[in-house]
């Protein structure tokens, strides 16, 4: 297997579903001519054309608004958000109509669009730039939901989101966009609503998505050193929420600790774990532990940015508290 970028990844994605299906077409602010903002389309305006790679004017709305449409009348659109803060813009658009139209309609219309978005902090783009609001769509019945943590699962997933007949919100984080991994070189399609188990243990289960699987991953590997060996699940899909996959990892390891990069309160974390107590709380030797984002705007400083953030020592103390190996 190839060793590709996630960035590079998304546009392996992209690129091979435009050519499999003439119907799928992109469509955003700075997409075509410059390549998107985190060059994720960069060459598809070349070899597709500007009738498929659509540069718009700054109206989140009318993108979002020219997916929804196009989508109703048979087109696959990707429509790309520059940051999901710029989605707020939208979310008339994206959950009063994207989301409800099937429904409403009685079945009659679909809406097979993609909605890609980066977001999350670690850049210092400030406050109003650096949000995680995954909750606030998977609270939304009708919408998918996806936050890949790694090349292979962005490209895999990327790809069934296209596929699928109904409205995806797929959200990059901005901070791993650069970060490697091994990518099947053949067609692969990852399912949506499955979880994955990065890494087995028997000890706790760490569960987390995004970027914070790399920093789980590298918590994991020290607390082996000391004797603890922790599960990962990466759920990957944020709504549907492979529930199963959680709670049989928790009933294994008999402890968990939810580790998301968003607001604690009414946040991921928190139906994490309300699903590991509805469906495992004979099981659980300890409360379950949630790490969090500070609730707080995210600062602009670096270093107050990065306090912001769970750290790999956050998880590890965590986990020692939690089996009980603090010394």
């Amino acid at each position: 297997m190839a060793q590709i970028t996630y960035r590079d990844a998304l546009n392996q994605a992209l690129r091979e579903e435009m050519r499999r299906d003439p119907n799928v077409f992109i469509v955003g602010e700075e997409v075509g001519e410059y390549g998107g903002a985190y060059k994720v389309t960069q060459g598809l305006l070349d070899e597709f054309g500007a009738e498929r790679v659509v540069d718009t004017p700054i109206s989140e709305e009318a993108i979002a608004g020219t997916g929804i449409g196009s989508a109703m009348i048979g087109l696959r659109p990707v429509v790309e958000m520059m940051t999901i803060n710029f989605a707020l813009l939208a979310m008339d658009q994206i959950v009063n109509h994207a989301a409800k139209l099937h429904y409403m309609s009685g079945g009659q219309v679909s809406i097979p669009m993609v909605v890609r978005a980066a977001q999350a902090a670690g850049l210092q783009l400030g406050a109003q730039h650096s949000q995680n609001l995954e909750p606030w769509f998977a609270h939304v019945p009708g919408l998918k939901v996806i936050a890949p943590a790694t090349p292979a699962d962005a490209k895999g997933l990327l790809k069934s989101a296209i596929r699928d007949n109904n409205p995806v919100i797929f959200l990059e984080h901005e901070a791993i966009y650069g970060s490697k991994g091994e990518v099947p070189e053949d067609e692969y399609l990852t399912p949506i609503g499955a979880a994955d188990v990065k890494r087995t243990g028997s000890d706790v289960t760490l569960i987390t998505y995004a970027r914070m699987l790399q920093y789980c991953t590298k918590a994991a590997d020290h607390l082996a050193s000391e004797g603890i060996e922790a599960e990962i699940v990466d759920v990957r899909t944020l709504r549907p929420l492979d529930t199963e996959a959680i709670v049989s990892s928790v009933k294994k390891t008999h402890r968990a600790i939810v580790v998301e990069e968003d607001w604690k309160s009414v946040g991921m974390g928190a139906e994490f774990a309300a699903r590991i107590v509805e469906n495992a709380f004979d099981y659980l030797d300890a409360p379950v532990i949630r790490l969090s984002l500070a609730e707080t705007p995210m600062p602009y400083s670096k270093p107050l940015e990065q306090m912001a953030i769970p750290s790999v020592d956050d998880i590890i103390r965590a986990a020692r508290q939690i089996t009980g190996r603090n010394g």
